[in-house]
C-alpha cells in the first residue's frame, strides 16, 4: 500500500514533466533575450564605431580637397596676377622703347645750339675730370667740334681748379676724333688711356636706358 502511494500517477507526472519544460523553456527565452541584447549592444556599438570612422574619413576627404581647391585658386591668382604684371612690364618697356628711339633721333639735333651745346660740353667734361682725378687728360671729340670742346675743356678745367684747387691740363687727341655720326659729347681718358670716361652722348642715353 505504501509503494502505491509514494508512486506519481500518470497525470501528476505530467504535470511535473509540464511543469519542467515551462522552466527550460522559460530558462531559454531568457537566456535567447539576453544573447539578444548582447548582440544588439555590440551591433549599436560596432555602428556606433564605423559610423565615427566614416564621419572622420569623411572629414578628411572633406579638408584635403578643401586644401587643394584653395592651393588651386592661390595658384591661378598667383599666374593671373603675373601676367597683369608681365603686360604692365611689356607695355612700360614698349613705352621706353619708344621714348629713347625718339630721343636718339633728336640727339643730333642738341648740337644745333651752340650755346647751350657748349655748356653742355662744359658740364660733361668737368664731370669727366672728377671721375678721373688725373692732373693731366686727353679728350677725344668730333673734329668738326674741336673748337667747341676746347673752349668748353679749357672753361671746366678753370672750374676744376677752383673747387679742387689742383690745375689741370688737356689735350685734344687728334689722332683718335669721334666719328663724325656721331651726335656728340666727349671721351675723356687719363694715365695714357687706361682708365677712361664715355660721355659721348649716346652712351649717356645708353645709361638711361639700363636703369
Amino acid at each position: 500500500m505504501a509503494s502505491t502511494q509514494g508512486r506519481l500517477s500518470d497525470n501528476e507526472v505530467a504535470a511535473e514533466m509540464t511543469k519542467m519544460v515551462s522552466f527550460i523553456k522559460q530558462e531559454a527565452l531568457e537566456k535567447a533575450r539576453e544573447i539578444k541584447v548582447k548582440a544588439d549592444e555590440e551591433f549599436n556599438i560596432e555602428k556606433a564605431k564605423l559610423v565615427r570612422q566614416e564621419t572622420v574619413a569623411i572629414e578628411a576627404f572633406y579638408q584635403k580637397k578643401l586644401k587643394q581647391a584653395e592651393v588651386a585658386r592661390k595658384i591661378a591668382q598667383s599666374n593671373h596676377i603675373n601676367k597683369s604684371r608681365l603686360r604692365v612690364l611689356q607695355s612700360r618697356q614698349q613705352a621706353l622703347n619708344e621714348v629713347f628711339q625718339d630721343a636718339r633721333a633728336q640727339l643730333v639735333s642738341i648740337s644745333q645750339d651752340k650755346t647751350k651745346y657748349q655748356a653742355l660740353l662744359t658740364n660733361l667734361l668737368l664731370q669727366s675730370f672728377y671721375q678721373l682725378m688725373e692732373p693731366s687728360v686727353s679728350v677725344q671729340a668730333k673734329r668738326s667740334e674741336a673748337d667747341l670742346v676746347k673752349a668748353a675743356a679749357a672753361a671746366a678745367a678753370e672750374k676744376f681748379k677752383a673747387k679742387i684747387g689742383t690745375p689741370l691740363t688737356f689735350a685734344l687727341d687728334q689722332a683718335n676724333p669721334l666719328p663724325e655720326s656721331s651726335a656728340g659729347g666727349v671721351v675723356v681718358s687719363g694715365k695714357e688711356g687706361r682708365i677712361r670716361v664715355d660721355n659721348t652722348l649716346e652712351n649717356r642715353l645708353n645709361l638711361l636706358t639700363d636703369i
